[in-house]
């Protein structure tokens, strides 16, 4: 009995090792399958290169440089909408773009549902004084159509040197109508973060709230943050409204310390989640720089990127109250790859997650307080933070833009207000500030 036991058992494993050796013989093949498909399909590209160049009618006139790009740019364009091919010149217009100066008109584009969208245009830009609102679409740059042209090209062909001029065709879907404008381009420099004024000056209201507008997260985001809280919390502030409505993003690492400024040391900012890597940003400041005192940010379609991870955090972290609209739902982490020859590859590769593990991308931050407005109000309301842009429009349109109130910012100081007042009468921590742990 017990030798034909141990028969079955030598059996069995004979067949379990057979198995085995059979799975990872398998696994090998198809591996090397999938390698012998990747070579294979580099030689058609290379047969299809080759036979462009020698046979196509035009080919005389074209490089394999050419013919790679352009395979690039349209192998990455099917990707998604944020990754891209970028060829020298490209690259280098990208990283003048954190550096708080670069010329061109002062509009952040985005390729939305197939067209180029206009997020938002950046305070005192060219495109902002002629009134391109957030939501326009660009149709046309000098008379042709832009349609199917990768987001980087356009861009391209949106900037120039300073004191140059380029015409453009606008689509505003909310009404159907269509406008041609002639820019001037300029140097676009960037005040980061401002008062209630459009300036720099941070007074407080007469209720002791203070306000702050960060108009897009660049390198020197955080430090004029730093300088305008110090300026307000000297004043005796004892509210904030940070404004981050038409923010289009801009810097993960400035995100981080933005947010930091309301948060414990030690606490989760952030993380990015990708296919082989996983990061956690975690507040790295002095600690919470408001000692509790209340926030309410304001947001909308207009924040983007940068602006919704900072919503996000201090939403789910209950130290702000979120009044507004939705925002825009740009949550994905792109890597820049530079290549030899000076252009480079800007591929996504993570996504963002808030503290409590929302996905921001495609979804973006709902707010806790939901403030619609209408089209028209959002575009005053726009104009009204851009400077000379109510001045400029006829007197009829001047006169009816000026009676436009800013509905979120007074529903933002009600609450502001009434949260104060709870604070007193019950001496209880207020909703909106985080409770000591």
């Amino acid at each position: 009995m017990n030798r034909r036991f141990i028969f079955i058992l030598v059996i069995a494993a004979l067949l379990l090792n057979l198995a085995v050796g059979a799975k990872i013989y398998l696994s090998s093949a198809h591996a090397a399958n999938d390698d012998d498909t990747a070579s294979a399909n580099v030689e058609i590209f290379s047969d299809a290169l080759q036979k462009i160049r020698k046979e196509y009618v035009d080919g005389k006139d074209l490089t394999y440089q050419q013919l790679s790009y352009a395979a690039l740019k349209g192998m990455v364009a099917k990707l998604d909408p944020h990754s891209e091919f970028l060829d020298a010149d490209s690259f280098q217009e990208l990283k003048d773009d954190t550096e708080g100066q670069f010329g061109g008109l002062g509009i952040t584009v985005e390729l939305l549902n197939g067209h180029i969208t206009v997020i938002a245009p950046m305070a005192g830009s060219p495109g902002a004084r002629a009134g391109i609102l957030p939501g326009d679409r660009i149709v046309r740059v000098e008379g042709v159509s832009i349609d199917k042209q990768p987001l980087t090209d356009v861009v391209k062909l949106l900037r120039g040197q300073p004191d140059t001029k380029v015409t453009i065709t606008l689509e505003r879907p909310s009404t159907g109508a269509v406008k041609e404008l002639t820019l001037t381009r300029a140097v676009i420099q960037m005040d980061m973060v401002k008062d209630i004024n459009d300036q720099k000056e941070f007074p407080l209201s007469e209720n002791k709230l203070g306000y702050v507008r960060i108009v897009q997260f660049g390198e020197q985001t955080a430090a004029d943050l730093e300088t305008a809280l110090d300026q307000l919390k000297r004043q005796g502030m004892k509210g904030l409204i940070l404004d981050l409505r038409w923010n289009p993003g801009g810097l993960l690492e400035q995100a981080v310390e933005v947010s930091q400024k309301f948060l414990p040391r030690g606490q989760l900012v952030v993380s990015t989640e990708g296919r082989h890597t996983l990061e956690r940003y975690y507040a790295q400041g002095e600690g919470d720089e408001l000692k509790g005192i209340p926030v309410v940010i304001l947001a909308n379609l207009g924040s983007a990127s940068a602006a919704e991870i900072v919503t996000g955090c201090l939403k789910d972290l209950r130290r702000a109250v979120v009044l507004g609209e939705r925002t825009f739902g740009k949550g994905s982490v792109q890597t820049i790859f530079p290549l030899d020859d000076g252009s480079a590859l800007k591929l996504t590769v993570a996504k963002y997650y808030t503290p409590a593990h929302n996905v921001i991308h495609q979804r973006g931050i709902m707010p806790d307080i939901l403030v619609p407005i209408t089209d028209y109000e959002e575009a005053v309301l726009f104009m009204q933070h851009t400077a000379g842009s109510i001045q400029s429009l006829p007197a009829a349109d001047r006169a009816r833009a000026q009676a436009v109130h800013d509905e979120q910012f007074n529903r933002a100081e009600d609450l502001l207000k009434a949260l104060l007042i709870y604070d007193q009468v019950t001496g209880s921590t207020k909703p909106g500030k985080m409770a000591a742990k």
